[in-house]
């Protein structure tokens, strides 16, 4: 993997992101005002989750 490869996969980060926003304005505000209300260790658990399916599909492709 190069450096490239690396800035490409930032960058489709980046269009993914911004979807949701972009699409629906008011469903995103919801969404986080909902994550607001979720507790510190909640909020972890889900960090932790996508850490975990981020890495195992990075396995699966390489």
């Amino acid at each position: 993997m190069d450096g490239s490869t690396l800035w490409m996969a930032l960058a489709l980060l980046l269009v993914f992101e911004g979807l949701l926003p972009f699409i629906s304005p008011t469903g995103w505000r919801r969404m986080f005002e909902q994550i607001l209300a979720l507790s510190n260790g909640q909020i972890r658990f889900f960090g932790l989750c996508s850490i975990v399916m981020g890495l195992v599909s990075l396995a699966l492709v390489l």
